[in-house]
């Protein structure tokens, strides 16, 4: 990295720096440049007076586009000049530090790092505090859709995670018992991208996890592991954690997961997690494990395919790059109350689906060792926000966790995080952040209660037992196969109704018309 050239007047910086540049401010302009590590591009710091942090904000800039700014500051360029961080024609943050708010985060998931890493990108100091000894996620295989994935891309994640990515060419849902092809939608990353000009990914969660990890720390967030966070002050408000360690705030965000501790203190009742009935058998088969060239082939070129049948169904789908096979498995719960986690059976695994497609039980031969996770459920929280609007749930298991049937779990908890941190960088002032949480409920809630209920319809649509509504839904399917999809469709991740809806969400957009129609004055 080099730092260390400046210029010490508003004149000089200009001439120096960049001649299409033109600044109307009246403070002085202290500027650093610094080559960024993370794509090799040119990124600008600029301080104003030593109080003010300018940073740019992603991708293009089109020609004699106009940033604006806070107070009198604003910046044209002409020709475009391009930034490595962030997003096309979104706002530079230009915030003065005595404004800039204190934000603790409790839990270092996916929901926390996500709203970690759109909440720096607003300008303010970011805390998150994680109760595991070392930064990992437990899991395998995550979907990520367009409507997070194009998060991921304004985020300017590493090119080591996005390398890591499977890109599937086909979704194919096929029926249990004979491998019969129901569903098909060819070219599906192709036509995925042209409608929704975001990808659909299939990826390690470990590798995401690390990936916002990594970028949050490049924005300045830290993070403190070990740190399990015991007790809320609301009045001041400050949290405290079984260490003894506390810390002070403007504003608590609770995303510490299923069994969340900001939930039990923020309801003040005792409010346990709820079997679903469900669980999932959780598989990940590398090429290494497979002989077969039939099987070595599907993993290679990437897809998504489900096997729906009685009470269960199956997901399998290639994570980083094709070198790694991902299996979920998902039927009725067997084990005991109170237990989240345990090592699976194999045997009991494949008599269960002993008599489905020969395909995939060729792949469940090849299972060494399988993990049993019991699905769980919360009930829905009346509001996010807290009385005294200081402190904030996010959309992870800590809110209202969701069933994976749309995979749609991690993908609505990064909305989440970008939407609350982008409405954190519209305010002006401490005393917005009242009106900031309460638009954040307004823009997330609905959505997200509408799409826990889909999941819901989803899991029915593919647990159908044999009978007169199965054979009805296999005729629908089989009556579109090949065509343009019409009308409501049995699978909602190719339903023309159900997808755009899901997908073609935008939270940059969705917060971008809110603030306009209601603006931080």
């Amino acid at each position: 990295m080099c730092v260390g050239q400046s210029w010490g007047n508003r004149q000089d910086f200009h001439e120096r720096w960049y001649s299409g540049w033109t600044w109307d401010c009246r403070l002085i302009i202290t500027g650093y440049w610094v080559a960024n590590p993370a794509n090799s591009q040119l990124a600008i710091i600029v301080m104003l007076e030593k109080r003010m942090l300018l940073r740019p904000s992603c991708a293009t800039i089109n020609r004699r586009h106009r940033i604006s700014l806070l107070r009198n500051f604003y910046i044209y360029t002409e020709p475009p000049l391009t930034f490595g961080l962030y997003r096309k024609f979104s706002n530079f943050v230009l915030r003065p530090f005595e404004d800039a708010l204190d934000i603790i985060i409790v839990g270092a998931g996916l929901s926390g790092l996500a709203t970690a890493i759109s909440s720096a990108l607003s300008g303010h100091n970011v805390v998150i505090f994680e109760s595991a000894v070392e930064l990992q996620e437990f899991g395998a295989g995550l979907q990520i859709t367009p409507n997070s994935s194009r998060l991921l891309r304004t985020w300017n994640l590493s090119d080591k995670f996005w390398k890591s990515v499977a890109e599937p060419t086909y979704l194919a849902v096929h029926r249990y018992s004979d491998g019969k092809v129901l569903a098909l939608e060819d070219d599906f990353n192709k036509k995925i991208r042209f409608k929704y000009e975001s990808p659909y990914v299939n990826v390690h969660r470990v590798d995401l996890h690390l990936a916002l990890a990594d970028k949050a720390k490049q924005l300045g967030v830290k993070l403190h592991l070990g740190q399990r966070v015991t007790n809320i002050d609301f009045n001041i408000p400050s949290i405290e954690t079984e260490t003894g360690l506390k810390a002070r705030a403007d504003l608590i965000v609770a995303a510490d997961g299923i069994w969340s501790t900001c939930r039990n203190l923020t309801l003040d009742i005792k409010d346990f997690p709820r079997p679903t009935g469900d669980l999932a058998y959780r598989i990940v088969l590398t090429l290494d494990d497979i002989d077969d060239p039939e099987l070595k082939e599907m993993v290679q070129r990437p897809s998504c395919n489900f096997w729906i049948g009685p009470g269960s169904h199956v997901v399998a789908y290639s994570v980083r790059g094709g070198t790694m096979y991902n299996i979920v498995l998902l039927v009725p719960d067997d084990l005991p109350e109170g237990a989240r986690r345990q090592p699976g059976s194999i045997e009991q695994m494949r008599a269960i689906f002993d008599g489905w497609d020969p395909m995939l039980n060729r792949f469940l031969k090849l299972v060494k060792s399988v993990q049993k996770w019991k699905l769980m459920h919360r009930r829905e929280l009346p509001s996010w926000v807290n009385d005294k609007s200081n402190c904030v749930f996010v959309r992870g298991d800590s809110c209202h966790p969701m069933l994976p049937y749309l995979a749609q779990g991690a993908n609505s908890a990064m909305e989440d995080g970008a939407v609350l941190g982008l409405l954190l960088g519209s305010i002006k002032k401490r005393e917005q952040l009242p009106k900031a949480l309460k638009m954040y409920q307004d823009l997330r809630k609905a959505r997200g209660d509408a799409i826990v209920k889909e999941t819901f319809k989803q899991r029915d649509s593919f647990h159908m037992r044999d009978g007169p509504e199965q054979q009805a839904r296999d005729e629908l399917f089989l009556s579109q196969l090949g065509k343009e999809l019409k009308g409501p469709f049995p699978s909602r991740w190719t339903c023309p109704r159900v997808q755009p809806w899901l997908y073609g969400y935008d939270a940059y957009e969705e917060v971008r018309e809110a603030v306009s129609q209601d603006p931080f004055e």
